[in-house]
């Protein structure tokens, strides 16, 4: 038992370090992503649009100051933009509001995606993240013949959601969040369902029916609850980095203490010391990849349903 302790100890100290490090600039942030059905035939640039006039910003320790496009796309990338579609995507913006990708957010910075990209239900993908998403925004839709769309404004309450526009219709939809924070939990389900099965495997207990049986139950029990928990915790203190770095890390060492003892008693076929050191390393390699399998999980679970 002082041995199994002395694994969870030493593995939790790695996990807090590997999750500090991970959230300081890679780990999960802030991402919003923008459906289109029925997308224009012609060009068009779609944009995110936030309250306030675009005051100009300077972000990290450079003298300079950076407009949003400078923060999305590399020189050549912007060298390539349709400068009239970008000009005429600035000009349909409303008054007292600003363009966060064509001009740039007021307050921490964002990437953003104006053309976007076919998903594999035929939709567009419009990608905006990072932690200068702003949690109240209207999609702003320009073609090159002019036509436009603005719609009514929308709020995040996900680390990270969706939106539907449907431009044949000129209508947006927005999920509930209850919707968005399933989708949240099949992500992150699929994902620990992947790399701690793999390991189970490794660690030789995944040869017999009874113990994939609890691996399964465990995994969503303990996903169901951390979903459950993350709802809570978002909904009451708000989407940020913080709320993430000081209500998820607690979450996941309990989560990993109990899957741990669970399985000293649970799994059979070989030792609880190694039972007990599945439960923990199986943890801490689903948390600290989970955090660079969080984006492109959901852009694929977004592009297929």
């Amino acid at each position: 038992m002082k041995r199994a302790l002395r694994i969870f100890g030493l593995s939790a100290l790695a996990m807090c370090l590997l999750t500090v490090f991970a959230l300081a600039d890679s780990g999960p942030k802030d991402l919003l992503t923008v459906r289109v059905e029925h997308p224009p035939e012609e060009g068009y640039y779609l944009d995110l649009v936030a309250e306030g006039e675009y005051e100009g910003h300077t972000y990290g320790s450079g003298d300079s100051e950076y407009s949003g496009i400078d923060w999305s796309y590399s020189d050549e990338e912007a060298a390539a933009l349709d400068a009239e579609l970008l000009d005429a995507l600035r000009a349909a913006v409303p008054e007292g509001s600003h363009a966060c990708t064509a001009e740039g957010t007021n307050g921490a910075p964002m990437w953003g995606d104006l053309e976007g990209e076919d998903s594999l239900s035929g939709a567009r993908l419009h990608t905006f993240s990072y932690f200068g998403v702003p949690d109240t925004y209207q999609v702003l839709i320009v073609t090159k013949d002019g036509d436009s769309y603005l719609s009514p404004p929308c709020t995040r309450q996900v680390l990270q959601s969706s939106v539907t526009v449907d431009w044949a219709s000129k209508s947006v939809a927005v999920p509930s969040v209850w919707a968005s924070y399933v989708l949240q939990f099949l992500c992150t389900a699929l994902t620990t369902l992947v790399i701690e099965g793999g390991l189970l495997l490794l660690f030789g207990f995944g040869k017999t029916k009874r113990n994939r049986l609890v691996f399964l139950l465990v995994n969503l029990v303990t996903q169901g609850g951390l979903a459950v928990y993350t709802a809570h915790l978002f909904l009451r203190h708000g989407v940020s980095g913080w709320s993430v770095l000081f209500g998820l890390i607690p979450a996941e060492l309990v989560i990993t203490a109990v899957e741990a003892l669970l399985y000293r008693y649970l799994l059979t076929g070989q030792t609880r010391a190694r039972a007990t050191a599945y439960g923990v390393l199986a943890n801490l390699c689903s948390a600290a990849l989970g955090i660079f399998l969080a984006e492109p999980v959901w852009q694929l679970m977004v592009s297929i349903l």
